[in-house]
């Protein structure tokens, strides 16, 4: 049962999503050497767990009082703030520790600094996002970094950062800008009621995200930064086919590729739509129209990679995968994780 617990703690609804980061990171220089992929993939899950857990431990005395978040193991008691504190600094730790592995055998020490650097960014965040609006921004650079990380250890030496790819600077950016849609939109959307009732500024409230009598009120200002970024994502997706030459050499598999991600664009707008357009807040209707979104948003890039390596693509399913295993097995939901 208290493993049970600590996976909650840990977000583990979304953790391979932040796990998959460097590995794209990697892929987009292309790595193809699985040892290596699993190594990153548990750099950025460990992180991720970090992240979460120390943000939970930051924010618990503003999330105790809300009720629709009753299931994190802080707020209902199942964990101490004390056993929290032992777990996100094992977490990182062992992160680190992996990352020295991964340093000491390919003789590469500078991707270290540019992990410390996505760290310094999350703790940041951390920090200060009930504080200030606008904070989510530096997630986004956080991921972007892990992200880079991933990419010094591609495939192809990679001595100093001219070395990156133009592809490997798009995917960063890509992840980045995804991220940020989820910490501002999908994060701002449905802690709106708790962050309204208790003042947390958060860029949803500055920007005139309100419950009124239990009612939704969504400000167009609002709507249309929702839907600007969704737009630059879908955009900067594409790119690579007409700005990398020879990116797609097969008609084939590019007419697929662009069929595949015109679909998941579409269906990205239409979930976000249904999100921002609630009349009423329903804390659980909101996070089925989010965990949809996000299933179908992180597909983008691995479908996107599919040139390089059309084994790329099943790294659209693992994000998709660990969401829905883990709310099965800790929530007994499909798409509504409670800890969310």
């Amino acid at each position: 049962m208290m493993v049970r617990e600590y996976l909650k703690l840990a977000r583990s609804f979304n953790a391979v999503l932040t796990g998959v980061s460097p590995v794209m990171g990697a892929i987009a220089m292309e790595q193809y050497n699985m040892l290596y992929l699993f190594l990153l993939f548990l750099v950025g899950f460990l992180g991720h767990t970090f992240g979460f857990v120390f943000n939970d431990i930051v924010d618990y005395k503003i999330d105790k009082y809300s009720k629709e978040i009753s299931d994190r193991p802080l707020i209902s008691g199942t964990i101490s703030v004390k056993k929290a504190w032992i777990f996100a600094i094992t977490s990182m730790a062992a992160a680190f520790i992996i990352a020295i592995y991964i340093a000491v055998t390919t003789s590469s020490f500078f991707p270290i600094l540019v992990l410390i650097i996505s760290s310094f960014f999350i703790v940041l965040y951390d920090l200060t996002s009930k504080k200030f609006p606008f904070t989510d921004i530096l997630v986004s650079i956080g991921i972007f970094f892990l992200i880079l990380y991933g990419a010094f250890y591609g495939g192809n030496p990679v001595k100093s950062i001219n070395d990156i790819t133009k592809l490997a600077w798009i995917v960063c950016v890509l992840g980045s800008i995804q991220v940020f849609f989820m910490q501002i939109v999908a994060g701002g959307m449905k802690d709106i009621e708790n962050d309204f009732k208790k003042g947390a500024k958060t860029l949803a409230v500055k920007m005139g995200v309100r419950i009124i009598e239990g009612n939704l009120k969504v400000s167009s200002s609002f709507k249309s930064l929702a839907y600007s970024i969704q737009l630059a994502d879908v955009i900067i997706v594409f790119l690579p086919f007409f700005i990398i030459p020879n990116f797609s050499e097969s008609p084939i598999l590019r007419y697929f590729q662009w069929l595949i991600l015109v679909i998941i664009s579409i269906l990205m707008f239409f979930l976000s739509h249904g999100l921002l357009s609630m009349k009423r807040f329903e804390r659980f209707k909101a996070r089925k129209f989010i965990g949809s979104h996000y299933v179908t948003n992180f597909a983008l890039v691995p479908i996107m990679l599919m040139a390089l390596n059309p084994w790329a693509g099943l790294l659209a399913f693992f994000p998709a995968l660990g969401y829905i295993l883990s709310n099965i097995i800790l929530h007994g939901t499909i798409l509504q994780p409670k800890t969310m």
